[in-house]
């Protein structure tokens, strides 16, 4: 097909050609070095071999509003994944999976998260949502009655990429959350960056005192994930533990239980 083919077509021709790859990026509990879930990812190959950058597709399917039938897609087909490695290695395995804003208002959101559960056989509480500040900051009021039904069914919430966009503590202890994830901005420099040191250890802090876990990202160093693990944060992910990988070689990872490094002596 041209490229010169308007992008929302070409978004929606290759899900009808089966092009679009869901990667697993492993979930790493702290304490233990394991892995206990993964982040579905989607991935589009381009004919050269390479992969169309994420950023820039995802950001034209959510304009044309092509996101809500990509993200209908990756959930249906994660969780007949996951369920299956849940099967295979007669073990819970969490799945996190990301909403856009789009996504996230959309009238008949919950209504196929129910489907998508219902036919994989899915365990509601071991499926997590991701949603950025700026998503759950938009129309606080409207999200968190969004947010309300989703852990009505069972379900966990995550706020994605904290501490980069403008929540308001007042609405941080209303929103129904379960986790935070710390942005990889904050993580990159530690523990080197005095500044960042400071920042990640008082939203740990604030996050335990509310009650909520914490996740980690862009772990690329056993001292970034040591000192982590020492200020309390349950989970991470990063390069460290491993990249996004598709289902095969991912599978091989959770055979192998790889990410064992930061197992306490």
């Amino acid at each position: 097909m041209s490229y010169r083919t308007p992008m929302h077509q070409r978004l929606a021709n290759a899900l009808s050609y089966n092009e679009f790859r869901i990667f697993y990026q492993p979930v790493i509990d702290l304490p233990t070095g394991n892995i206990v879930g993964v982040e579905a990812l989607c991935r589009w190959p381009q004919r050269d071999s390479t992969f169309a950058a994420p950023e820039t597709f995802i950001t034209q399917a959510e304009t044309s509003g092509f996101i809500v039938q990509l993200g209908d897609w990756v959930l249906k087909n994660a969780l007949e994944q996951v369920r299956k490695w849940q099967k295979a290695f007669s073990r819970d395995i969490n799945l996190a999976v990301n909403l856009s804003a789009r996504q996230f208002l959309h009238y008949n959101l919950m209504k196929s998260i129910e489907e998508a559960i219902a036919k994989a056989n899915f365990s509601p509480k071991l499926l997590e949502f991701e949603i950025t500040e700026s998503v759950a900051m938009h129309n606080a009021e409207d999200s968190i009655g969004i947010m309300r039904q989703v852990k009505s069914r069972g379900m966990s919430l995550a706020l994605d990429d904290f501490g980069t966009g403008y929540s308001s503590l007042a609405y941080l202890k209303r929103f129904p959350i379960d986790k935070l994830k710390i942005d990889k901005t904050f993580v990159r420099d530690i523990p080197d960056d005095a500044n960042d040191l400071a920042i990640v250890n008082a939203i740990i802090a604030m996050a335990h005192a509310l009650g909520l876990a914490v996740q980690a990202e862009g772990v690329e160093t056993v001292a970034q994930a040591e000192f982590l693990r020492e200020c309390g944060c349950e989970y991470a992910q990063g390069y460290l533990f491993g990249r996004p990988l598709p289902a095969d070689e991912f599978e091989l990872m959770l055979a192998s239980q790889t990410p064992a490094i930061l197992a306490p002596n």
